[in-house]
């Protein structure tokens, strides 16, 4: 583990350790507030940021970032990262080995930013961090504590632009999201 973002981020320049650094544009490493209270985890980069090597910014990011604005929170006091930090071929969902190559990465995001609340997007996000016996239609909307860090699952915003019935469970689940935060700054 590294104990800076200058190590960590230098630490994954040039990674080779799956395949999908082959199809690669950029690594889109994270974004946003280093020292954040809240962070989200996605799946994986799309074509979007694969291009910019920023995570969340293509029609997605964009469906984020407008729920982010409609709470009141400000994408850069968020924290936004990714399972995989290289964008699978066609968007196709991470294969096992590509997602544990960069899960220590992942991991040393989140004990450097040391949120207290993680948001996961997405069924990807949710098994690899809370494990594989998570449903995300079941899971989503429901606070999970571990070690000292509370997860808030609900619908990655792609699955929203599929399927518009879940942009209502996404909304709740984001406006308990702010107000679980606001009672945290209350204590």
């Amino acid at each position: 583990m590294y104990s800076n973002w200058e190590e960590l981020t230098k630490s994954i320049q040039g990674c080779r350790k799956c395949k999908l650094c082959n199809w690669r544009k950029n690594i889109v490493f994270g974004q946003g507030d280093i020292n954040a209270d809240i962070m989200f985890i996605g799946e994986g980069p799309g074509a979007e940021e694969d291009e910019q090597g920023i995570p969340f910014v293509g029609r997605a990011g964009q469906l984020l970032n407008t729920a982010l604005k409609a709470l009141g929170i400000q994408r850069e006091n968020v924290y936004i990262a990714n399972i995989v930090k290289c964008r699978p071929p066609q968007n196709r969902n991470p294969e096992l080995d590509e997602m544990q190559a960069c899960l220590d990465y992942l991991r040393n995001q989140v004990i450097l930013v040391k949120p207290k609340i993680i948001v996961l997007l997405g069924k990807v996000a949710l098994n690899n961090i809370l494990g594989s016996q998570y449903n995300i239609s079941k899971a989503r909307g429901i606070w999970v504590e571990k070690k000292g860090i509370i997860y808030m699952p609900t619908y990655h915003p792609a699955a929203l632009l599929r399927d518009n019935s879940k942009k209502i469970d996404f909304w709740k689940d984001l406006k308990a999201v702010k107000q679980k935060y606001e009672e945290m700054e209350l204590v």
